[in-house]
């Protein structure tokens, strides 16, 4: 079982938005620049997120993304799921169709696996993950590191 790009990229820049989202709308090239996503992926991402209704766009100058819930009302298998991620264990991909077209000897055991992923990731929200100690010094490095290239940017152009 893996948890492929696509899940990693959204609870990422899910997790970026909402510790960015006090300060207003957070746009997608900023969540890009921190987090090291290309602009084009996220837009892809957002649109699936939008469509489940976890995020909520504002257009407009100053525009940008803000979550459409509070931090407590979504949790990181919402988000997986949004962006129709597959937790699944087996490798028939729940079909049960593993071994010659029936369900193998170690089917059922994959199959729990995936659910009990999926239970724990549907009890973390998004605001348990922004109390975390080590998000936060994340966070803060980040922030630091966007502030500095925009300094350096600003100098060069004068």
């Amino acid at each position: 079982m893996r948890l492929t790009t696509k899940g990693r990229y959204a609870v990422t820049a899910m997790l970026d938005l909402a510790l960015h989202s006090e300060q207003g709308p957070v746009s997608l090239a900023d969540i890009s620049q921190r987090q090291g996503i290309s602009l084009s992926y996220l837009e892809q991402l957002f649109a699936k997120l939008r469509r489940q209704k976890l995020v909520s766009s504002v257009r407009g100058p100053g525009g940008g993304y803000r979550l459409a819930e509070p931090l407590e009302g979504i949790s990181v298998a919402q988000v997986v799921d949004a962006v129709s991620e597959s937790l699944d264990a087996t490798r028939c991909e729940g079909k049960g169709d593993c071994q010659h077209g029936e369900v193998c000897l170690t089917h059922h055991l994959w199959e729990d696996l995936s659910s009990q992923i999926h239970h724990f990731l549907n009890e973390i929200s998004l605001a348990d993950l922004v109390a975390r100690r080590d998000i936060q010094a994340v966070r803060a490095r980040q922030d630091d590191h966007q502030r500095i290239s925009a300094e350096q940017i600003a100098c060069t152009q004068v």
